[in-house]
Formats: structure tokens, sequence, C-alpha cells
């Protein structure tokens, strides 16, 4: 029996050590906040413990689009569409709860119900009455979540490679870090051990054009993952059972909507681009070849321009 416990002593030791070799710590709030929060990013408080990291730049007085970023992304992946878009429209981006430099909920709940309510606050916050909204991945399907849920608020609606479609309405291949952070147990390790490497594998497995995957952004994934709270409500949401839409919620949107879609998304399959524009009546379908998860990034003078047309339209 002695021999037993000094083996698995033994065992804990050499476990310990290999965490401790490998674990990756949180990064430094005051730090992160230096490096990505400064002009012309803004503090809002939404009362609650709240405070959203927000760029709001363009016209005061022209149309207002909001735009919302996929999982484990941030504000800065609509750099290239504000650079082109803010001259002609008021564009507001945001970090979602979990997200950037936003991180946690201090109220708790990292789901879609959540993050909606986040928006509803952010919209009084801002005394805004109607906006386009835009969204990809997981901000696509909040998009379309809240234009079904607040269509009196929403004069258009952008989903880009959104999220939210029923299972069977395609399989995409998927990216190893949403694939970890969806397996229990282990996704409990990686709240303590993400290694940089690993971090930009999904980012690379998640586009065709990997011009995007810079050096420059795979730090900056990989800092704000692991800002303090974010990665513990990354595997909250990954752990949660899906909600996906129903023909019902679709048909709740009344704004006039564009789907963006890249061809060869590997997370989420252009088959489900169809699947909203069947629910979404009137909605227009623009899918790009060659373009993989991130039109917004990596064909982003084209989408931006296509969004311009399109909300121009509407004008």
């Amino acid at each position: 029996m002695k021999r037993l416990f000094k083996w698995l002593a033994i065992v804990v030791v050499i476990l310990g050590g290999v965490f401790l070799l490998l674990r990756t710590p949180d990064t430094d709030p005051a730090a992160m906040k230096a490096k990505y929060g400064g002009s012309p990013s803004q503090f809002v408080d939404l009362g609650g413990g709240l405070t959203v990291h927000l760029r709001d730049e363009g016209p005061r007085d022209a149309p207002v689009l909001v735009l919302l970023h996929g999982s484990n992304a941030d504000l800065h992946t609509w750099q290239a569409w504000t650079r082109k878009l803010s001259g002609k429209f008021r564009v507001i981006r945001y970090d979602q709860i979990g997200h950037g430099l936003t991180g946690p909920n201090p109220a708790g709940g990292h789901g879609p119900a959540a993050m909606v309510e986040v928006l509803e606050r952010l919209r009084t916050k801002l005394g805004l009455e109607q906006f386009a909204l835009a969204g990809n991945s997981m901000g696509g399907g909040l998009a379309a979540r809240y234009a079904s849920t607040h269509p009196q608020h929403v004069s258009a609606l952008i989903l880009v490679d959104a999220a939210g479609a029923p299972r069977k309405a395609g399989g995409g291949r998927g990216n190893i870090g949403f694939t970890l952070a969806a397996m229990p147990g282990v996704n409990l390790l990686a709240q303590s051990i993400t290694p940089r490497s690993l971090v930009e594998r999904s980012l690379s497995q998640s586009v065709s054009n990997k011009t995007v995957v810079t050096p420059a952004a795979v730090d900056r994934y990989w800092e704000l993952l692991r800002y303090p709270g974010n990665r513990a409500a990354t595997m909250e949401r990954f752990s949660a059972k899906r909600e996906p839409f129903t023909a019902q919620d679709l048909a709740r949107i009344t704004a006039p909507t564009l789907i963006l879609w890249g061809q060869e998304d590997a997370l989420i399959p252009v088959s489900d681009a169809q699947f909203f524009a069947q629910g979404i009546k009137g909605s227009k379908v623009r899918i790009w070849p060659g373009i993989g998860h991130l039109p917004h990034e990596e064909a982003a003078e084209a989408s931006a321009a296509e969004v311009d047309a399109f909300l121009s339209s509407q004008r």
C-alpha cells in the first residue's frame, strides 16, 4: 500500500509539473486596454457592473450601422468595413460579453438571450431608435435573433456566415479550437492551457484567404481570449444546448435583409445561407467563391462595397 501511495504521489507531481509548464495565464487587463483599447475606443457603463468596450465612428447624423463580431473575435474584426463605411454611415462596433475588453457578464450568462439583452441595453444607452444591424457567425445569429424579437428597431439586416440554422441544414468541418471547447473535461483544461499555436491553427482553419492570419491577428485573438473571465465564458457558451432558429423565428424578421457567405466556409456551410434566405421574406443572397468564414476580412473591400450599395438602396 505504501508503494502504491508513493507512485501515486509521483504521478501527481509529474502531472502538476506538466500543468504548470503548459499553463497559459490570463493576460493583464491594464496591458490589454493599453494595447487594444486606445482611441477611438470608449468604455460604456451599462449598469450592474457591466462596462462595454465600444467604438463609435462616422457622422453623428448619418444612418447607424451596428456590427456584431463572431465567437472568440472582437470589434477589431470589423476594421476594414469601418474604414470603408464610416464616411457615409455612423458605424458602431463593440466587444460582446465574454469577449475582448468587455470581459465576462457580471450578471452571469453568455448565451444568445443575454447577448440580445446587452444589445438592447446598449441601444437604449446610446439613444438609437433605428439602425442597420450586421453580424458574423455567432454575431450573425445574434443579429437575426434581435431582428426577430425587436423588429421595430432594425432598419436593415446583414447576415455574414451567420450561426443558428438547424444542424441538418449542413455540417461544416469545424476547427480544432471550437471542437475542443465543446468537449467536456477538455474544455476545463482549456481554461488554463491555451497555447498560441492552437489559436493560430483554429483561425487558419476558419478562412480560405490565409493572408488574414497575420502574427498580429493571432496575437490579438490569443491575448483577448485570455482576458480574465473570457475563457470560462467561452467554455460556458460551447457547453450550452444549441437553440436553432425556427421558421417562425425568421418569419418575424421584417427588415430588408442581405445574406453574405463564403463558399468555402468550413465552420458554417454555405447551405445554411439558403436556410436563412428561405425563412426571411425578400432577402438577397451573395456567395463569395474562394472565401471562408470571414468574408468581411477575407474579401474586405468587395464585401464592404456590397454592404454600402445595399444600405444606400434602403435610404
